[in-house]
């Protein structure tokens, strides 16, 4: 069975027919538990999200704030697996048709096995895969695996990249581009700030890919000032928060979660 590539772009593609930004949510797998993950992230698309991004728990999520670190805790003392991953990313996808991503960090894929990882991801109809701390120049064992298997491979590029990294580092990706909106960690912020803007800008100057902003989006407003300029909106630590501040509440999170999609959804839209 070949991945959903396509049917990533042609998600993508639709909302920029529609004259907005596409939203894209995250939530670590295993979080709060392996099944009640899939229900989560299934709430999240059911109150607007397009796409999910599926989070490989790690011990040390150097890129991750403390509220995503929390629920990679929970994830982790729960026992999560890798394959728990993969069915997390296969079960939402078989319940919502959306486009389901596994973000990860590197280790936890080459120790797994890349051609393996690839297969799996693909098998269970995954979109691709998302590595923050893959470089572009030691990246192409996975880069051929996840072509053979119909998946995205999705870089992240940030202020501080210059232009010609930015060329090389887009030209190696498929899927959509990951731009950093700041220098730093996740986690909610109160206002995305205007680097943003020119990382986009400067990214759409090396490619026809679509470029979706992550880090720091919280809200409907900051939801419709990235949906301005970017061709998606990420939304993660504000998503794990929501669950956090339901303290074991299933209905409550849930809720939240629906709330909350909704919310970001018609922010994207009122950018138009």
């Amino acid at each position: 069975m070949a991945g959903n590539l396509e049917l990533l772009g042609s998600v993508l593609t639709a909302a920029k027919d529609e004259g907005r930004a596409a939203l894209v949510g995250y939530l670590p797998a295993g979080f709060p538990s392996v099944d009640g993950g899939v229900d989560a992230m299934t709430a999240m698309i059911e109150g607007g999200c397009d796409i999910v991004e599926v989070g490989l728990p790690h011990s040390d999520p150097v890129l991750d704030g403390p509220v995503i670190q929390t629920a990679d805790d929970i994830a982790l003392r729960g026992g999560v697996k890798i394959r728990d991953v993969i069915r997390t990313v296969g079960e939402v996808h078989a319940r919502t048709g959306a486009p389901i991503l596994c973000m990860t960090y590197w280790n936890p894929v080459d120790r797994y096995g890349v051609e393996r990882f690839a297969a799996d991801l693909a098998e269970v109809g995954g979109a691709g895969c998302i590595l923050p701390d893959l470089p572009v120049q030691e990246s192409e064992i996975w880069r051929k695996a996840a072509e053979q298997h119909g998946l995205a491979t999705v870089f992240v590029v940030a202020p501080s990249s210059r232009d010609e990294r930015l060329a090389k580092i887009t030209a190696a990706g498929s899927g959509f581009v990951y731009a950093a909106s700041l220098m730093g960690v996740t986690g909610t912020r109160e206002s995305v700030g205007q680097e943003a803007r020119e990382l986009v800008e400067r990214t759409r100057g090396t490619t026809t890919l679509p470029v979706c902003v992550g880090l720091g989006v919280s809200n409907a407003t900051q939801a419709t000032e990235v949906a301005a300029f970017a061709d998606g909106v990420i939304v993660g630590s504000a998503f794990v928060k929501r669950l956090l501040d339901a303290e074991g509440d299933t209905e409550a999170g849930l809720a939240g979660l629906r709330e909350l999609a909704g919310e970001l959804a018609e922010g994207v839209r009122a950018a138009r």
